[in-house]
């Protein structure tokens, strides 16, 4: 079940690496940087912060999942300017998206199933931004519900 939604614009400042999707790469890439943004304690660093929730922001496609992309694990921002040192500033223009949520045990790839499924649909993607919502203090690893928030036209 999905749901449409109207997002504003907003900026997310964190750390990021050029992926793609062929030969699990993407799965390897994008396990490494949450280690890191964990590791390193990336959500304490990030400044003028609006909220302690994390985004997980798919962005900069060359054209579809199946070609190289951005991802970037960040919060949002009040000062997307004030870029600490091996951070980057993303801005998420708005626009429509459909709200898809994975449930379950984070361990056993809730998430990456629900992107699977995403990427089997007939979603009319714009390709532009993509992201993956993770609110403060609510994430249960165990039982999560992961929002995950896809562009359209």
């Amino acid at each position: 079940m999905s749901e449409r939604l109207k997002f504003k614009p907003l900026n997310i400042i964190g750390i990021a690496i050029r992926t793609c999707n062929q030969n699990q790469q993407a799965a390897g890439d994008i396990a490494q940087l949450w280690e890191q943004f964990w590791s390193q304690d990336i959500l304490n660093k990030i400044p003028d912060k609006v909220n302690n929730d994390i985004y997980c922001m798919y962005t900069e496609y060359e054209s579809d999942f199946a070609h190289p992309y951005t991802t970037l694990i960040g919060c949002e921002t009040w000062d997307p300017q004030n870029v600490p040192e091996g951070m980057r500033s993303i801005s998420l223009d708005g626009g429509e998206y459909i709200k898809q949520i994975a449930r379950g045990k984070l361990s056993e790839g809730i998430v990456i199933q629900e992107w699977m499924k995403i990427w089997q649909s007939d979603l009319s993607r714009t390709y532009k931004t993509d992201f993956e919502l993770y609110k403060a203090g609510s994430v249960n690893p165990d039982n999560a519900e992961i929002d995950i928030f896809v562009g359209v036209k």
